[in-house]
Parts: C-alpha cells; sequence; structure tokens
C-alpha cells in the first residue's frame, strides 16, 4: 500500500495553468476521492500522480521518495500504479487476453497469468465473459475488464478517471459495487476522479474539492457536504441556501444573524459584527401548514414561490421576505397540499445551519 504526496505541484499547458499549488497527503490503503465540475482540473491532477506528466511546478513524493525529476524512479514507481480511464481502450480479442496483456508485456509465466486473470475476472464478474471478444461488450462490461486488466498487475495503486461516466444507472451500480468490493477485498491505495458527488460520499474515505485548478477543501464526506469551508464548495455540493448577513450577538455558542432583517439563530465561533454566510442544506428544512411548538429556533412564515418534481422528492421555493428551498418527499407534498402561493412554515433548528466567513 503505497502513500501519495504533492507538494505545490501545479500544471500549464500552452503556457497557462492548469492546477495551481495542490498540496495532497494520500495514506497508503486509503481511498480518495477528487470531486468537482467538468474541466475543473481532475484528470491532469490523476495524470500528474500516476506520473505520466511531470508537473510544471512542485513535487511528487511516491512512498516518501521524491519521483519528480527523476526518469527511472518514476518509471519504478509507475510499475507499482494502474491507471482505468474514462473512456477504456479495450483491444480486438478476447476478454481474457485484453486482462492478460499487461502480465504478458511483464513476462509473466503462463500458470501465473492464467491464476491472476480468472482471479481478478471473478472478482469483477466477468468470469463468465472471458472467451467473449471484448469489443462487443457494453459499456459497463468494458468498464469492468478495463478494472480487471489494471489489477491483474496487482498495484500498489489504482487511480480511477470517472469510472462511470456515461454509464446507465445499472451499469453505474454494478460497477460501483465492483469497487466497493475491491476497495474491502484488496486493501490498496485508490484515488478516483469523479463528478459524481454521491459516488464519492460512497466509496471515499476522504474527498477532495477541486475547482478552476485549485483544491479547494480536503476532508471526510461529511465534513465535504455538510460543513463546507467556503461559498464555492458549498454551490458544488448542493447547499442551496447560501444567505448572506451580519452577527447581531451572540450567547456562549449560540449566534443571532440579520438576514436582510430577519432574524436566524445558528451556533457558530465567529464575533459580533463579523460578515457571514449561512449555509442550510434543503433537507433540514421542515414544512408546516401552522406554526408548531418546536424545539427548533428558525421558523419562518412565507409563501411558496415555486414547485420543481424531482421524481420522488419535489423541490419547494419558500419566500420567506429571502428565498428558501426546501426538499421534500412527493408523498409529503401530497399530504400538506402544497401548491403555489399558499401559507407554510419554515422550520430548521440552530444546529442545522452552518456559518462562513463573507468572502465576497
Amino acid at each position: 500500500m503505497a502513500s501519495i504526496e504533492t507538494v505545490n505541484i501545479g500544471q500549464k499547458y500552452a503556457g497557462q495553468y492548469i492546477l495551481k499549488n495542490v498540496n495532497l497527503d494520500i495514506k497508503g490503503g486509503e481511498v480518495f476521492a477528487v470531486i468537482g465540475p467538468t474541466g475543473a482540473g481532475k484528470t491532469t491532477l490523476l495524470r500528474l500522480l500516476d506520473l505520466l506528466e511531470v508537473p510544471a511546478s512542485g513535487s511528487i513524493y511516491f512512498d516518501g521518495m521524491d519521483v519528480t525529476v527523476n526518469k527511472s524512479l518514476r518509471l519504478e514507481a509507475r510499475r507499482r500504479m494502474s491507471f482505468v480511464l474514462q473512456k477504456p481502450i479495450v483491444f480486438n480479442m478476447s476478454v481474457y487476453d485484453n486482462v492478460a496483456c499487461g502480465l504478458k508485456w511483464r513476462g509473466e509465466k503462463g500458470g501465473i497469468i492464467r491464476q491472476k486473470v480468472n482471479q481478478v475476472l471473478e472478482l469483477v464478474g466477468m468470469a463468465e465473459y472471458s472467451s467473449r471478444n471484448a469489443r462487443a461488450l457494453s459499456g459497463g462490461e468494458t468498464q469492468r475488464v478495463a478494472i480487471a486488466r489494471a489489477l491483474a498487475v496487482e498495484p500498489e495503486v489504482l487511480f480511477l478517471d470517472e469510472p462511470t461516466a456515461n454509464l446507465d444507472p445499472i451499469s453505474t451500480s454494478k460497477i460501483e459495487e465492483v469497487l466497493a468490493h475491491i476497495i474491502s477485498d484488496q486493501k490498496i491505495t485508490v484515488v478516483m476522479a469523479t463528478h459524481n458527488m454521491t459516488q464519492g460520499q460512497r466509496l471515499a474515505g476522504r474527498i477532495g474539492v477541486i475547482m478552476n485548478g485549485e483544491v479547494l477543501q480536503i476532508g471526510s464526506p461529511g465534513d465535504i457536504f455538510t460543513t463546507p469551508e467556503n461559498k464555492e464548495v458549498a454551490q458544488f455540493v448542493g447547499v442551496d441556501n447560501i444567505l448572506s448577513g451580519v452577527i447581531l450577538n451572540r450567547d456562549n455558542e449560540l449566534v443571532t444573524i440579520d438576514v436582510n432583517g430577519y432574524l436566524i439563530q445558528a451556533i457558530s465561533e465567529y464575533g459580533i459584527s463579523e460578515e457571514v454566510h449561512a449555509l442550510i442544506r434543503p433537507e433540514d428544512i421542515t414544512l408546516a401548514l401552522h406554526k408548531e411548538a418546536s424545539s427548533a429556533r428558525n421558523t419562518f412564515e412565507g409563501r411558496i414561490a415555486r414547485l420543481f418534481s424531482m421524481g420522488a422528492l419535489v423541490r419547494v421555493e419558500v419566500d420567506c421576505g429571502f428565498p428558501l428551498f426546501v426538499v421534500v418527499t412527493k408523498r409529503s407534498a401530497e399530504d400538506l397540499s402544497l401548491t403555489v402561493n399558499r401559507r407554510v412554515y419554515a422550520t430548521f433548528k440552530a444546529t442545522a445551519v452552518h456559518i462562513i466567513k463573507r468572502w465576497n
């Protein structure tokens, strides 16, 4: 299980920096996900970590050794890594031969090859496809072959670039099941890039959020999705309620925030007169038709401005003098007879409000 550390690495193409000052410390055996929008620099970062490219600035340490400028050390380290592309290439030959090719290139003997290929095909659920031509497979099946081929050489680090991009939900579910099994069974270091935030939550122990070539936050899935450190991360991970305000007073950890004349109570370490953003996830807000007794410190009367169906969920925009976005189940929306212009009460706890300093 190899570790990877980067110190202020950057990369530029045509004189323009695509990545800037990226600092990572990925432990051996860790599952680390890099999430971010398309074009954020995720693939470039993986190519640098896999030593396919040399960074324009900074250093990369593999198992504590700087491999940035030494070609022989990079080649040695790369033999301990495997990379699964977003759109994997398979050769016009059987599934078995596709998976075996890396082992053949390394000069493994036939008996060892058979053992390792059969083992990884079983692991990814493709054993019965062994003799089938790989070019005749579906997208999800092709991805599983690519994963098997990467695992056959027994890497210490596995890189995955958007492993389920452009796959249907059933194929995506199967790939995630395979990856979860690999993570628990193989005990290798896994670094994956994905724009699928829930996938990162399900599979990774830690997540790094990259936007515009910079890593803005690193933490556990809970840290990233419930306590984002800045407005950009909050917006990306789906915190729709980002309310600008000023802290009026505080009582120990409980603060009162003035949001355009409306008072919100929250738990925060910031002091009086600080300009802040109050972040509230839509699923942490409840709706009722009548004002009810509750331990929650924040209740606002408003009218429904808009409703959006989201399959089994309904997204509700409530005008409380400021907009609040709420997500409820379709059943709850029907039980409450929610319609545009209906008066409702939106309630949330002080502990559901995450406060960050307002930078803009």
